[in-house]
């Protein structure tokens, strides 16, 4: 190693982490690392191989520094992130552009130079009396054509245990990926701690993506989709080099649902948070590959898709032994589990929809909770926050699926894109061809804003392929690119609507909580070309008779006409109101696709048509 890097490295790490870090022999690490001591100036570093003794040592150590507390099932704790810290901070994540890049006025991004002398400034001594740890993981299946090497350092235990149970090692990759390989770079500070343990400084929060570097800043924050380098920070990174390379780097699940005759169909999909993602991919019977992040390449004429991750970050809030029996079996026996923000009585978990009686009293991300305690507003603290969340390896759940770490990926043959919508969309439909589901489905997802992201919840936002918060170039360029992306596969997958949360007019759900096992079922069928559908104006529909046998078959209860005629009428008024809305969406978009506004033009078109023929509601029958 250089010794302009030994020189600043040797009194902070003990002989081991030095030859850990010496045998990588890649001077750009070195580089990182020493530059990230001499910033931060932690007491001590320990570099991190991927072997069980530096996982296990990782763990311990966020139960001696007090970020995590075990709870009374072998293997479980519990972290608190600080009160005003639960969510991902929308306003402080900025691209670091250097003059003359602009990524368009829709992403939130400040001038390079300014911005790394920010995010330095309150790194600066921000690890004192702390230890650093260097971390070393795989995007994707290592030595594959998926994978990307990362580098973290972090001075939480917290968030480097975390990311052992989310992601593959990547050591070992990564001394293989010789002086000319790309990886990614990560740098956290959960900076000064108050008397929680928690960050102090939320004023000071910033998480800076500097897209020159392959880099992230994250400082003076613990809440994971701040801190998780690997996670949705690297997704901003993995959309550039999937722009620049012709593949796709998405916000989706990966799952195979069982068919006729012991079929396997794999499906992805994209859903904003808190929409039905993780319980679709999580349904009993089905197979798991990956909740949250997925890439996408052409491999041989087929489009085949991978889990960026090993591990889920879900949100805990209603996950119970009815709706999620896979998952809730999971959180309650023995094995190794990260709960985050949650109420904790007696030593054990309880959180908001977990189908048991919640004590009136404990611990939780506030502090000491009882019923009826108001925050500095007047307003209630919930016994366990909305983001809510679990952490845990998809190894842990009986239902994941063998081909997880297969280099190869999985082929993908169906595409659903879902939203928070409670009186426009029908349960499920499919799109005409590649280009309408790409625009009037993926680009066009609309849904109420949620508890995982900071703001107000309720409003409706459009939220392009569930991937808007994250892209890291134009947004018409990111269309093209998945409009293009069609020509590069001999037979592009089937792309699905679905909505879990029509209302009738007596403000209730249409829908069971179940139900989408029926919807999931259908699509694996279109896929196969198995049932007929009815040509509506938006896409096409189910026919009543096959989703009657499905219900029986599925979910062994009766599916009336009633309740069809109710979910699958078209509203037609709603729509061209969200067509009016599109319109606005995009307006503000520059370099948009032509085929955009054609294909909008002629969904408006038809809606129009069968409104004067038909009124504004119209039953699938009558299509």
């Amino acid at each position: 190693m250089d010794a302009r890097y030994t020189n600043v490295l040797r009194d902070k790490m003990d002989e081991a982490s030095l030859a850990c870090l010496e045998a990588l022999q890649d001077e750009r690490v070195h580089a990182f690392v020493a530059d990230a001591v001499r910033l931060c100036r932690p007491d001590s570093v320990k570099v991190c191989s991927d072997s069980a003794e530096d996982r296990a040592y990782v763990r311990r150590r966020a139960i001696e520094t007090g970020e995590e507390t075990p709870l009374a099932i072998d293997g479980h704790t519990v972290h608190f992130d600080g009160f005003h810290d639960q969510a991902r901070d929308k306003a402080a994540t900025k691209y670091l552009l250097p003059e003359g890049v602009g990524l368009g006025a829709e992403l939130n991004s400040t001038e390079r130079e300014a911005g790394l002398k920010e995010v330095r400034s309150f790194l600066d001594g921000a690890m004192d009396g702390k230890q650093m740890y260097v971390r070393f993981f795989c995007l994707g299946p290592a030595d594959s054509r998926f994978s990307i090497s990362c580098v973290q350092c972090t001075d939480s235990a917290y968030v480097a245990h975390s990311e052992d149970l989310l992601y593959r090692p990547g050591y070992e990759h990564l001394k293989g990926l010789g002086p000319d390989g790309e990886f990614f770079r990560f740098l956290h500070s959960a900076g000064r701690l108050d008397e929680q343990n928690t960050s102090a400084d939320i004023d000071k929060r910033r998480i800076y993506i500097d897209i020159l570097e392959n880099m992230v800043y994250s400082v003076n924050t613990q809440y994971g989709g701040n801190t998780i380098g690997l996670k949705k920070l690297a997704l901003r990174l993995a959309i550039r080099k999937a722009d620049r390379e012709g593949w796709l780097a998405e916000h989706m699940f990966l799952m195979g649902v069982r068919g006729p005759g012991k079929r396997i169909t794999y499906f992805t999909g994209a859903f904003p948070s808190m929409c039905g993602k993780t319980s679709t991919a999580m349904l009993p019977g089905e197979l798991i590959v990956g909740d949250d992040i997925a890439y996408l390449r052409a491999v041989d004429g087929e489009m085949r898709a991978v889990n960026v991750e090993s591990g889920i970050f879900g949100i805990i809030e209603n996950v119970n032994a009815h709706d999620d029996p896979v998952i809730h079996d999971c959180l309650t026996r023995r094995g190794e589990i990260i709960f985050s923000n949650i109420l904790v009585s007696g030593d054990r978990p309880y959180w908001l929809g977990m189908g048991a009686k919640i004590p009136g009293a404990g611990t939780n991300y506030s502090g000491e909770w009882h019923e009826g305690v108001t925050d500095s507003g007047g307003n209630e603290i919930t016994p366990s926050h909305h983001n809510a969340r679990y952490t845990v390896a998809l190894g842990a759940l009986g239902n994941c699926d063998p081909r997880l770490d297969d280099p190869d990926g999985v082929p993908v043959a169906g595409i659903m894109y879902g939203g928070r919508d409670s009186d426009t969309s029908v349960p499920v439909k499919e799109a005409f061809d590649w280009a309408h589901g790409v625009i009037t489905m993926g680009a066009a997802i609309e849904s109420e804003t949620t508890a995982a992201t900071l703001g107000s919840a309720g409003e409706r936002k459009f939220n392009m392929m569930s991937n808007q918060d994250f892209l890291a170039i134009p947004f018409g360029k990111y269309i093209q690119n998945h409009l293009d992306f069609a020509g590069k596969v001999e037979r592009p997958p089937l792309i699905f609507a679905t909505n879990y949360w029509l209302k009738g007019a007596d403000g209730q759900w249409l829908n069971g909580k179940l139900d989408k096992h029926v919807w999931l079922k259908w699509m694996e069928r279109r896929v196969h070309g198995q049932t007929d559908a009815i040509e509506g104006p938006t896409g096409l529909l189910p026919k009543y008779e096959d989703l009657k046998a499905l219900f029986r078959e599925i979910l062994g209860k009766d599916y009336s006409r009633h309740d069809y005629l109710e979910q699958f009428s078209i509203r037609v008024r709603k729509n061209l109101d969200k067509l009016d809305r599109l319109r606005d969406h995009f307006g503000a978009m520059a370099d948009l696709p032509p085929l955009v506004a054609e294909t909008l033009a002629a969904q408006r078109r038809r809606l129009e048509a069968l409104q004067a023929a038909k009124g504004d509601l119209v039953s699938p029958l009558d299509l």
